[in-house]
């Protein structure tokens, strides 16, 4: 969790696909795989990803969505509460936060059986209530040259933990800029985080 989200063509979302075709690592990106710009979303894919430029300024980027560790499984989320303190995110938390802009996450409910194994049960579409986008947050790094990306997740709000224990940390949009601003206290902006969620099954 968070591993797979989806991304519409919506008015909302259109502008920051354009802002990110006009970067010069799309063709970077597009010499080596498929640069994504709606559909369902899933680790190693590249997609829009919003941070600040050398400026300072709030710009749009193609990013990898996974960080490369030598001897170990492609790493896609931080944990919220403890990526200022890691020392895989500790210079991410405090320099290269992103986010990352998504129509919806989908999560698969874990359950556990009578006999005590887990099992995966229903694909639920989830999304903050009245936004018509899940402004995700993010850390980023430089790989080989070209920025990959995790999302980080925070506990549950109750009324989805039945799902999973967990859930990407999402702010307001209005918050956007502060997250992604350089010098920003990132751990004063986790109170924020949308809460109420709507979701349905995924068809």
């Amino acid at each position: 969790m968070c591993c797979r989200y989806y991304m519409e063509l919506s008015p909302e979302l259109r502008p920051i696909v354009e802002e990110m075709n006009r970067s010069p690592l799309v063709r970077r990106f597009q010499e080596m795989t498929a640069v994504m710009t709606s559909g369902e979303i899933r680790p190693t894919n590249v997609v829009p990803v919003i941070a600040s430029n050398r400026n300072g300024e709030r710009a749009v980027f193609p990013m990898k969505w996974g960080f490369s560790v030598p001897g170990r499984p492609l790493l896609i989320n931080a944990r919220a509460e403890t990526a200022g303190e890691k020392v895989m995110f500790r210079e991410a938390w405090k320099a290269h936060r992103c986010i990352v802009p998504a129509s919806w996450y989908y999560e698969w409910e874990h359950r556990v059986r009578n006999d005590g194994k887990k099992e995966t049960g229903e694909k639920y579409m989830i999304q903050p209530s009245g936004s018509a986008v899940a402004w995700m947050c993010g850390l980023y790094r430089i790989e080989e040259g070209l920025p990959a990306f995790v999302v980080l997740t925070r506990e549950a709000e109750e009324g989805i933990r039945f799902i999973h224990d967990r859930m990407p940390l999402m702010l307001p949009e209005e918050q956007v800029g502060e997250w992604i601003r350089p010098g920003a206290e990132a751990n004063l902006l986790l109170a924020l985080a949308k809460k109420e969620m709507v979701f349905e099954k995924a068809g």
